[in-house]
């Protein structure tokens, strides 16, 4: 008929899954989690995928650098970039890396159709930001000097 309507076809987790692989990235199982979670690599490069409400993706580990099967984090020293593990192995980021990463993540966000937010589109965001001149940052209100 000519006013027939297509029904609407909702996109689920598998879906995406296959969207990512035909991108490129390889898809392994990831254990553990409530939740279907899986790692997506390419490139040096990963992030953990888990399955969301109605089938949506949601990244839950922030994209890193493949570092002795973990996935490092990006961490902003002031000075200089580098990656750090769950095991404290920490290693300076070298621009290639970065801009691996930043692709990645660019690639994966595309294939999973998740938005891209302003300050991630502009480069890479560190996960944990230690700058050497503030100590004691995170760990609340320091004492003033009339304090001690």
């Amino acid at each position: 008929m000519f006013f027939r309507r297509e029904k609407p076809r909702t996109i689920t987790f598998e879906d995406r899954l296959e969207a990512l692989r035909r991108a490129g990235f390889r898809v392994d199982p990831e254990p553990g989690g409530a939740t279907r979670q899986v790692r997506v690599s390419r490139n040096g490069c990963a992030a953990v995928v888990a399955e969301g409400a109605g089938g949506t993706a949601e990244v839950r580990s922030s994209v890193g650098l493949l570092v002795n099967g973990e996935i490092a984090s990006l961490v902003d020293a002031g000075f200089q970039k580098f990656f750090l593990t769950s095991k404290g192995c920490r290693r300076p980021a070298l621009a290639p890396e970065l801009r691996a990463i930043h692709s990645f993540q660019q690639d994966a966000h595309e294939a999973l159709g998740i938005g891209s937010l302003y300050n991630e589109a502009m480069g890479t965001v560190s996960r944990l930001y230690q700058y050497d001149r503030l100590e004691n940052r995170d760990r609340g209100v320091p004492k003033r000097p009339w304090e001690t």
